[in-house]
């Protein structure tokens, strides 16, 4: 009786002791993730409006009202529209942004120097949101990502410094074969969306394509996409993955080759900068979104007639 009574009390000093300690709250891997997000995006955002206030003009603050009255006018809008466009073209196919949001630009009359500066600035943006919205709706390949993002990097690195060493002209040589080789591909991937699909090849020297795909866009201006999503889907690869892992990377290439640029000159034309920017971030969600239900051949025509596009422009625009 007497252990008996001895162990019934340990057990209650035991259920005592537990009542009073305070229970530790788990935080759910969930929030962590969200609360990490934010604090990356947060910081992100601080950062380019550091940059903004920083490498930007901006008049005394008697004049703001007048400025802004000026900036924010209907032709706005049009910039919005530009940026919208523009990126359901490139979010949908991973390439065609240039093109789209400069042929929108010289519609409403913007000059090409503005519209350049422009265009390559709000691409850093818009690329990194439509990369995200890509991996949210599963139309990233991962592997493939990893296979892409290094070599792209370096690859549009060097090329930013070939092009500060030689000048714009200097690429205008090269862009001519680009096109040519470029415009043969779209033509392959047009005859290969009307046959039977043969199952999803693996491609070989994926890291030396990437490589090539960022030193173009850098060194010539464009070909990111053209060439690299092009040469995959030729090669057998999903239009769908290849489109996801190809804007994700993109955002990464455009960062490495606009950074400096970006820094150095400053932020000129921030309206339309801001104008395309607004355009999209609304239209990344719902061009990722699609890319991953439109069906393979849509996908490969659509490719394929762009890619079509580019070259034409790229012929024309080294031969003026």
């Amino acid at each position: 009786m007497e252990v008996k009574t001895t162990r019934e009390k340990n057990e209650k000093v035991k259920q005592l002791s537990e009542s009073h300690q305070q229970p530790v709250a788990k935080i759910p891997a969930s929030k962590t993730k969200r609360l990490v997000k934010l604090m990356v995006l947060g910081f992100a955002l601080m950062t380019v409006v550091n940059l903004v206030v920083l490498y930007t003009p901006l008049p005394p603050v008697s004049e703001m009202p007048d400025y802004l009255k000026d900036v924010f006018n209907r032709q706005f809008l049009f910039f919005i529209l530009a940026g919208f466009l523009a990126q359901m073209v490139d979010g949908l196919l991973s390439m065609g942004y240039g093109v789209t949001s400069a042929t929108c630009l010289m519609t409403f009359g913007v000059n090409p120097v503005a519209m350049s500066a422009a265009i390559h600035t709000s691409e850093i943006f818009t690329s990194g949101i439509s990369g995200y919205s890509h991996y949210k709706f599963g139309n990233v390949n991962k592997k493939l990502f990893k296979h892409l993002v290094i070599p792209g990097v370096l690859g549009a690195i060097l090329g930013a410094l070939l092009l500060v060493y030689l000048g714009e002209k200097g690429g205008k040589w090269l862009m001519p074969i680009i096109a040519v080789y470029a415009g043969f591909l779209g033509v392959k991937i047009l005859i290969k969306a009307f046959r039977p699909q043969n199952g999803n090849k693996k491609v070989k020297r994926v890291g030396w394509l990437a490589g090539a795909g960022g030193f173009l866009d850098s060194f010539g201006g464009g070909g990111w996409g053209p060439i690299v999503t092009s040469s995959l889907i030729a090669k057998g690869k999903s239009p769908k993955y290849t489109v996801g892992s190809v804007s994700l990377t993109e955002f990464f290439i455009t960062l490495a080759s606009a950074f400096t640029f970006f820094v150095s000159v400053g932020v000129s034309h921030w309206n339309i900068v801001l104008g395309l920017m607004i355009g999209g971030t609304l239209a990344a969600p719902i061009a990722a979104r699609l890319a991953g239900k439109l069906p393979r051949k849509t996908m490969m025509i659509a490719v394929g007639i762009m890619v079509l596009i580019w070259c034409a422009r790229m012929i024309i625009k080294s031969l003026v």
